[in-house]
């Protein structure tokens, strides 16, 4: 913990550490793999540990906005652009590297503790609509920063299996 979350309440600086943790073992998933090895598919899934990094990102991304109050939606037509950029998000795109990723990731994380140091964690705002969320569900900011830590975690043992898969090194041992 640094002399900066000490001064914080208990609450914030348990959410700070949750999600640095949480990313810490994503991120450690990709060390020391190469661009080639980041983009590899080595289950039968289409998921990737770049690709999963860049998914948590831009899951993290939406749930910064719904905690800042920018509640978005769900399309409502699946059309090939909305298929195509869902996709996106699970792959690295043309000229896209694991470092730019990972540099993404970090700014994108700065952002997200500085809400969590300043934002009123009892705001609660309604859920976007979507196919799978009854209307009139509404959450907390503390809950969509739980929610980030808990996709991170989620998706960080997706990436761990890959990653043991590809070359045989486990983030946990």
């Amino acid at each position: 913990m640094t002399t900066n979350e000490q001064t914080l309440a208990p609450e914030r600086a348990d959410i700070l550490d949750l999600l640095a943790t949480r990313r810490h073992f994503l991120r450690h998933t990709a060390q020391g793999l190469t661009d080639e090895q980041a983009s590899t598919r080595s289950t039968k899934s289409e998921l990737t540990v770049g690709g999963l990094i860049k998914h948590v990102m831009t899951v993290e991304q939406h749930w910064a906005d719904f905690a800042r109050g920018k509640v978005g939606t769900t399309p409502t037509e699946y059309t090939p652009e909305v298929i195509a950029a869902w996709q996106d998000q699970f792959r690295f795109v043309e000229g896209e590297t694991l470092a730019d990723v990972l540099t993404a990731y970090e700014k994108v994380a700065a952002e997200t503790e500085e809400l969590v140091r300043t934002l009123d964690l009892e705001v609660k705002y309604e859920l976007p609509a979507a196919p799978w969320q009854p209307p009139g569900v509404f959450w907390s900011v503390r809950m969509a920063f739980l929610h980030i830590a808990s996709e991170t975690a989620q998706h960080s043992g997706h990436a761990d299996i890959i990653r043991e898969t590809i070359d045989g090194q486990k983030t946990m041992g």
